[in-house]
């Protein structure tokens, strides 16, 4: 519990942080419409080129923990897509709305399943959140980026421009990168995996920083029923459907565990941006966000007590 509590609050606190400089100190839009593209477009991919290039799959069960991983995404995205016309018409969900409860459901928050897969279980922990990194992370930049391309703009795009997105998309190409470096057994000087490193630290703090911007604190305190439905798709469906799907691959222990972990972590922080870049609902989401990192603290340490 004290290890997730700690994972967490940082994290929280970095939503905070976001909101009060807002309000305080930087209160022009220009100021934190340059951060977004500055963590779209370049720190996180940075990040993912660094993580996935140095990775280290050879000692894990790539197969169970990725497939558990893969397919929970996969699930839980046909689910969303299936009660979308439920939600249109009891929640009044929109076009944008919807792709805000699909990314709040689907994606996750890699610093944080990093953090505590690292401080439970050392290298190995580490080395499993990485292939769950491998797994989920293009995957869920597709789906997302698709549906954004579907559902938030007026008119509904084509499938070639939808395609067209998707290619343009800094953080699948991030993905794609780091990947081919890793299977590839790329040489690349020591200089340039520094570089992408400390460009990849300043993403999570200041994607953070740019969501807590987005918060209204009313909308807080009254939280819209879309967005407490997509806390517990998250926190409790996911891992419930992540952790019967790696029983049934066979996994167990810390393999299990961190599965569980990488499940029941709130969501990223970068879906924001992607909402902002492309006409999401990004209110929705940081309202989201935030309802997901607190609950968490309760959540997360009992799914992974559970498999573990």
């Amino acid at each position: 519990m004290l290890t997730v509590f700690a994972a967490l609050v940082p994290v929280f606190l970095l939503i905070v942080l976001g909101y009060v400089l807002r309000r305080i100190l930087l209160p022009q839009d220009a100021h934190w419409m340059g951060l977004e593209q500055l963590v779209y477009y370049v720190l996180f991919p940075a990040l993912l080129i660094e993580t996935l290039g140095r990775a280290n799959l050879a000692s894990v069960p790539v197969g169970g923990v990725g497939g558990a991983l893969l397919l929970s995404v996969l699930l839980m995205s046909g689910l969303c897509l299936a009660i979308r016309p439920f939600l249109a018409r009891t929640m009044n969900v929109d076009g944008p709305a919807f792709t805000s409860v699909f990314q709040g459901t689907v994606r996750w928050q890699t610093f944080v399943a990093l953090s505590v897969a690292n401080t439970l279980f050392g290298d190995r922990g580490l080395a499993l959140a990485s292939v769950a990194m491998v797994a989920m992370i293009p995957m869920i930049n597709v789906l997302s980026v698709s549906v954004l391309a579907h559902f938030a703009s007026p008119q509904r795009m084509s499938w070639a421009s939808t395609l067209m997105a998707i290619a343009r998309n800094p953080i699948i190409w991030g993905c794609v990168i780091g990947l081919a470096i890793n299977l590839t057994h790329l040489p690349v000087p020591r200089p340039l995996y520094d570089f992408a490193a400390s460009l990849g630290r300043c993403s999570l703090a200041i994607g953070l920083l740019v969501v807590g911007a987005g918060l209204h604190v009313e909308g807080l305190l009254r939280p819209r029923p879309a967005a407490m439905l997509t806390v517990v798709l998250k926190l409790v469906a996911m891992p419930v459907l992540a952790i019967s799907l790696g029983l049934a691959f066979g996994l167990s222990g810390s393999n299990l565990a961190v599965v569980a972990c990488c499940a029941s972590v709130p969501s990223a922080s970068n879906g924001y941006v992607l909402a902002r870049q492309m006409g999401g609902d990004a209110s929705l989401l940081a309202q989201i966000l935030t309802w997901q990192t607190i609950l968490a603290v309760i959540t997360m340490p009992a799914f992974i007590t559970f498999a573990g």
